[in-house]
């Protein structure tokens, strides 16, 4: 039987072009770049993961890419440029070498990016042996870290500024369960924009620590980067509630700048 050789080539050809078809179809560039710092294990491990899930599928919805280090040491300038959204996913303002907390600065002071922050990462004060970080304190309002629900509680956040970005298509209020609720020396009212507050008479259990005004999502409008801070963040459950995704993905859009 005599074969075509050149029709033979040309079907192979052919056959080759549509299994790598997909391929090339399905290979596009992220629409922009995720940086997420994370701390893994330990009483945060349920947020921290079910967190890291939500993101993953928001990414592959939205077409973003999604770096997650447990670690800054890698942190430098060169390193930041790869990202348009830093999420600071209850990792602590400690243990952070000096280039990476200089190259964060930098990120934030000159607008190279834009900031999420979690939970953990207020936790401001002296502790393990680090010292305070005082510019990052004065990020967020000036505070120090000082107390806090140790047994988690249910809480009421109440919305202040709907019209803000952040806050579009998010409830005027609604009940947060089984988060850890921070307290600190001082209010950041006065030195950042308060976006939401938590009513202290909604905890359930109820707990005598409280600070009065109690500010629980805020921007500091001081800084070139796009950034809005969330004290929430303590239990997984907190990603099965719809107003918390909605301001999370709000939240990564705003500070995208997109």
């Amino acid at each position: 039987m005599k074969i075509n050789l050149s029709k033979a080539i040309t079907t192979l050809l052919l056959a080759a072009f549509f299994i790598l078809l997909p391929g090339k179809m399905n290979a596009k560039e992220p629409a922009f770049k995720i940086l997420v710092l994370t701390e893994r294990g330990g009483q945060h491990e349920s947020f921290a993961a079910a967190a890291l899930d939500w993101l993953g599928k928001y990414a592959a919805e939205n077409n973003l890419g999604i770096t997650v280090i447990n670690k800054a040491n890698v942190i430098d300038e060169e390193y930041l440029k790869n990202y348009k959204v830093f999420i600071q996913l209850d990792y602590p303002p400690y243990t952070w070498p000096e280039k990476a907390m200089s190259a964060f600065v930098k990120y934030i002071e000159e607008g190279r990016g834009g900031w999420v922050g979690f939970h953990h990462a207020t936790l401001l004060g002296e502790f393990d042996g680090y010292p305070m970080w005082n510019w990052f304190s004065d990020f967020m309002g000036g505070i120090r870290f000082d107390n806090y629900i140790a047994a988690k509680a249910s809480g009421k956040v109440v919305i202040e500024n709907l019209k803000h970005p952040v806050m579009k298509g998010v409830a005027g209020s609604f009940v947060l369960d089984n988060d850890e609720w921070y307290t600190y020396n001082k209010s950041p009212r006065p030195n950042v924009q308060v976006l939401a507050t938590v009513d202290e008479s909604s905890y359930n259990p109820p707990s005598d620590i409280k600070m009065g005004d109690h500010p629980v999502v805020w921007v500091n409008p001081k800084m070139k980067a796009r950034n809005v801070y969330f004290l929430m963040g303590h239990d997984g459950s907190l990603l099965q509630s719809k107003d918390f995704t909605r301001m999370f993905s709000n939240a990564i859009q705003w500070t995208s700048g997109e």
